[in-house]
């Protein structure tokens, strides 16, 4: 549904574009068509007013703190569903039925191993390469090893090719984990689900049965959900703007990767457990809280706020639940950083300070601390998220393939270098 036009005046000529309604949240100036009226293009460092594409998979509204799949809200996707059935959502647009879900979660956890030959991939990595390093390259080594879904025209090849990455990354992940920490790699159990099947490559050794705890496992599932897909994020836009060109799926997922590796992006509960770390004990908080608001001090509180959500991140709510339930699980009370991350959610949740500015804690204060209680190390950390957004990247991939206005993506930029000079010989330059 189109609203009315926007008029710009510029000098003496007035465009008119066209304004776009959208299903839910804010309408669309159309500026497809403003240079070739006017000779301007509009400048947005980090595209945040910008609408690159049309999507219909993720809604996110920041200033009331809601997060849809699908139109599903997050939380009863948590609460009620589990991972592989909000993949199926994700990559189908509607929840599956019994029969299906069984079929999907049959696909999957068929296609979990990885050939043999890139099990030998990883000894060429050095013992202490840090596990997204691992990741980036050992995805983007897929297309290496099965070229029989790299036809991005073929609607078949294309849902193989999902499949494939949902089912792998697990098994990717958990074997650059085992490689860093110089234990032997634990192939999949198909009779294990996906969550828990991923926790035994992980932590189980050849010398003893492994005994999956489903705490833990619904635990860790639920970070899967909550971290499934995010909108228009950096690493989407990575993967979107990689997919444009053409290129294979398991390249433009190593983008995704490689993006998301930035300490400003997945990186941020690794970010969060350091400052924990940082503040050591209950007694310093007061001083690393009065350095949190001295403008003039660079100390910033890792884990709170959030650039997108202006309420409550309605993850967090989800994940300060599963963090408790962890904790409780394992019996872990006189962690002194966990007594830290205790008392900084109280004094969060009521100093007037961060109510105000409304630092409330997000997912990232929470998820640190349920990975570390899980037995993960930071390292870690955005593996794991990798290997939960994989299912967004690739719904977020299928959906750019499919527009029919997609366009390669091409930025504009504001020049400011030097003009037009001739080039002077070497022997006259001073």
């Amino acid at each position: 549904m189109t609203a009315k036009p926007a008029h710009l005046n510029f000098g003496e000529t007035n465009v008119e574009l066209p304004v776009i309604d959208a299903a839910i949240g804010p309408s669309v100036v159309d500026i497809g068509k403003l240079y070739a009226k006017t000779g301007l293009f509009t400048y947005d460092p980090g595209f945040t007013s910008t609408a690159a594409c049309e999507s219909a998979i993720t809604y996110i509204d920041g200033d009331q703190g809601v997060l849809l799949y699908r139109g599903y809200p997050i939380e009863q996707l948590a609460e009620h569903g589990d991972f592989l059935e909000t993949c199926y959502l994700l990559l189908n647009g509607k929840l599956p039925t019994v029969a299906e879900k069984e079929d999907f979660v049959g696909r999957v956890t068929h296609h979990t191993m990885i050939h043999e030959q890139m099990s030998r991939f990883f000894q060429g990595f050095r013992r202490d390469a840090h596990p997204m390093a691992v990741m980036v390259g050992c995805v983007g080594a897929l297309s290496a090893f099965y070229h029989d879904s790299l036809d991005i025209e073929d609607p078949y090849q294309r849902m193989v090719a999902s499949i494939r990455m949902i089912a792998k990354m697990p098994t990717i992940a958990a074997h650059a984990y085992k490689y860093t920490i110089g234990q032997p790699f634990i192939y999949p159990t198909n009779s294990l689900d996906y969550t828990t099947n991923f926790l035994k490559m992980c932590f189980a050794v050849p010398c003893e049965e492994y005994k999956p705890n489903p705490v833990l496992s619904r635990a860790l599932d639920r970070i899967f959900i909550l971290h499934a897909d995010h909108e228009q994020n950096a690493s989407t836009s990575t993967v979107r703007l990689a997919g444009s060109s053409g290129a294979n799926p398991f390249a433009c997922i190593a983008a995704g990767i490689a993006c998301l590796w930035g300490p400003a992006h997945g990186g941020a509960n690794e970010a969060a457990l350091k400052m924990l770390e940082e503040i050591g004990t209950v007694d310093r908080i007061p001083h690393f809280i009065a350095k949190a608001k001295d403008k003039n001090d660079p100390f910033r509180l890792m884990g709170f706020g959030h650039r997108v959500y202006k309420n409550y991140d309605p993850r967090a709510k989800i994940m300060q639940k599963t963090c408790h339930e962890v904790l409780k699980e394992l019996g872990i009370k006189d962690d002194p950083l966990l007594d830290v991350a205790m008392e900084l959610e109280r004094i969060a949740l009521s100093d007037p300070y961060f109510i105000e500015k409304k630092l409330y804690p997000n997912i990232d204060f929470y998820s640190g601390i349920t990975l570390k209680a899980l037995g993960f190390p930071t390292s870690m950390f955005t593996v794991l998220f990798a290997l939960a957004r994989t299912v967004g990247w690739i719904a977020q991939w299928a959906e750019m393939i499919q527009d029919p206005a997609q366009k390669i993506g091409r930025p504009r930029q504001i020049y400011t270098g030097p003009t037009q000079r001739d080039y002077v010989p070497i022997t006259a330059r001073r």
